[in-house]
């Protein structure tokens, strides 16, 4: 059977051939035969040069390789990089529970299918917040070496510029590099200033939204400081176009984007940060009326559904325990009818922002279908985080600050105008059986839904309880488009990268990911936390002290309910060693500690 990657090399050559003179037609082909090869061996690449017609055909593919290899000004449209397209989905809040294939209630057939082809993973680990977890994601590194240890704030030290830093090269820069188009539409919440950029950072064409929130259909923004949110494509300033809706508007533009080169036989990584299904609750009555009335038995019947669900779906164990509830949230009885209906249509609401997320990535894979690029397309879908928690417009402290233009009237709610929450109460039930939610550094702030699907996944219809970080996908996609991470870049010293590749384990080659004596440390605004094999310590004291530190067997307790500090002092200490140790690597700034 003939090579189907060599057929295409020789259909898309054969016109040159054909209008060339002898020599030319043998550099064509030896050019083809190396272009195959070197498609998936170039870091390993060798060549016999022992005797002088060696030298002459090294010469003769030198020649040709120069003019048709790696970077985005190399590449030839006369050939075809067979490398796959990278697709990453990312929604924003979701909650672990709330997919079909994850357990849960809310319809989402698309992504349903993603993981038919692909693997679930169980204990995919982000950073709490939205912000840092696009900086590892990106970069491959913890999000302080990158330089946003926190998130909305930008200073002069070390971890905490608010921006991606120089320490770190990102994803798109080289893969564009190397070759590939590369494309974004959505949040980038990665820093305002030209420098910060998408369009500096690597991306080809993109049109995002630079802050962290926005409206879903007009370009209103939240606060009264920031009246009118920002946008930019391709690094210059742009306009929302009005009555649009976000997750519909960016697949879009990111559809636009790919089908412009789509004719140019290079692969390409796109990126979908879509706002969906973060507050504010907006969505088209039509998506939200099919879960009318879905939710009236409340979140606490919710939380414990899903638990259920879970465990049906062989998400979690089949021992797992609810952990007790954020003291924060009221009990569903002690609402008031008014109440309860106002509950429920947020939950509606939310639902149905879920459900057109999914309807617009359904959009995107019949596209791949349609121009022919879905199987040679690696799709990895991921929230950035667990539920959220917040309700801004209820917080005495925020409510002040919040734009005029939203109300968060019952009749209003899912309008453009309408600037609604589900809550930290909802939240619970999305992270279930997680403790707490977003922003906070135990399991429901960390743990979130993550699903990887295409060329070189082996395990499909797969569920995968290894621990694994945003961080492991960066390498993962260095290995898969043959790309080695450089030392420096662009004159900078780089940091080693800190996430491992998941090739070995998606290609069914390891059963492995992470060592069992492998370290994740995270901090993001005095939330910490630090895994080493089953063992967890965390850390949600406010304010933050180094004294309140907890510990928790995670193989005997998911929820993080039973803290062994006092029962197991010989482990807390080990542990407490090495978040200290990764505290001084990435230089935490936190109240009781110095550095030198």
């Amino acid at each position: 059977m003939i090579n189907p990657y060599l057929r295409a090399l020789n259909q898309n050559l054969s016109l040159q051939i054909m209008n060339h003179n002898t020599l030319v037609k043998q550099t064509t082909l030896l050019l083809v035969n190396f272009r195959l090869y070197y498609g998936f061996t170039k870091n390993n690449f060798t060549f016999n040069l022992n005797n002088t017609n060696s030298i002459l055909t090294f010469l003769l593919v030198f020649i040709g390789f120069t003019g048709c290899s790696g970077t985005s000004e190399k590449t030839s449209n006369d050939t075809v990089d067979t490398r796959p397209n990278i697709l990453i989905l990312v929604a924003d809040d979701l909650g672990y529970a709330d997919l079909g294939c994850f357990g849960g209630d809310i319809s989402t057939p698309n992504i349903d299918g993603l993981a038919l082809n692909g693997i679930r993973f169980s204990r995919f680990h982000t950073a709490p917040m939205c912000a840092p977890t696009r900086a590892m994601l990106l970069t491959g590194n913890d999000n302080h070496i990158a330089g946003v240890g926190r998130q909305a704030l930008s200073a002069q030290v070390f971890g905490y510029e608010g921006y991606l830093t120089n320490r770190v090269a990102t994803i798109p820069a080289l893969l564009r590099k190397d070759g590939y188009h590369t494309y974004m539409a959505g949040k980038w919440h990665l820093g305002t200033g030209r420098s910060a950029n998408p369009h500096e950072k690597g991306f080809e064409r993109s049109f995002v939204l630079l802050e962290g929130v926005g409206n879903h259909y007009n370009s209103q923004g939240i606060f009264k400081g920031i009246p009118v949110s920002h946008y930019t494509e391709d690094g210059k300033a742009a306009k929302w176009p009005d009555g649009k809706y976000s997750t519909d508007f960016y697949t879009d533009k990111l559809i636009g984007y790919i089908d412009q080169n789509k004719e140019d036989n290079r692969p390409f990584f796109a990126y979908a940060a879509y706002t969906s299904p973060h507050w504010p609750l907006q969505v088209d009555e039509a998506y939200w009326k099919k879960y009318e009335g879905k939710y009236n038995e409340g979140y606490e019947k919710l939380k414990k559904d899903r638990l259920l669900s879970l465990k049906r779906a062989g998400m979690i164990p089949e021992d797992a325990v609810l952990p007790p509830a954020h003291p924060a949230i009221k009990s569903w009885d002690s609402l008031s009818e008014t109440e309860k209906k106002r509950e429920s249509r947020k939950m509606e609401l939310y639902a149905g922002m879920v459900d057109n997320l999914d309807v617009n990535i359904g959009r995107i894979i019949q596209y791949l279908k349609k121009i022919g690029e879905y199987e040679n397309t690696l799709i990895i879908f991921m929230s950035d985080n667990g539920a959220a928690g917040e309700d801004y417009y209820n917080n005495p402290g925020i409510k002040p600050y919040i734009n005029p233009y939203f109300n968060n009237n019952f009749e209003t709610m899912g309008e453009a105008n309408s600037l609604i929450s589900y809550g930290p109460q909802w939240a619970e039930a999305g992270s279930s059986p997680f403790r707490y939610y977003k922003e906070y550094a135990t399991n429901g702030g960390i743990i979130a839904s993550m699903i990887m699907s295409g060329p070189m996944v082996v395990k499909q219809n797969r569920i995968a309880d290894n621990f694994l970080t945003v961080m492991d996908i960066a390498p993962t996609l260095y290995e898969i488009a043959n790309i080695n991470y450089p030392s420096e870049f662009n004159g900078d010293r780089l940091f080693p990268l800190k996430g491992k590749s998941l090739v070995p384990f998606i290609s069914n080659k390891a059963n492995t990911i992470h060592s069992k004596d492998y370290v994740f440390g995270l901090e993001h605004s005095g939330n910490t936390m630090l895994r080493k094999g089953q063992w967890k310590i965390t850390n949600f004291s406010d304010p933050f002290s180094l004294s309140e530190f907890k510990l928790y067997n995670l193989a005997e307790d998911l929820g993080e309910i039973h803290d062994l500090k006092n029962t197991n002092p010989q482990k807390y200490q080990e542990m407490y060693q090495e978040w200290t140790n990764f505290a001084s690597e990435i230089k935490v700034q936190l109240p009781g500690i110095s550095y030198d």
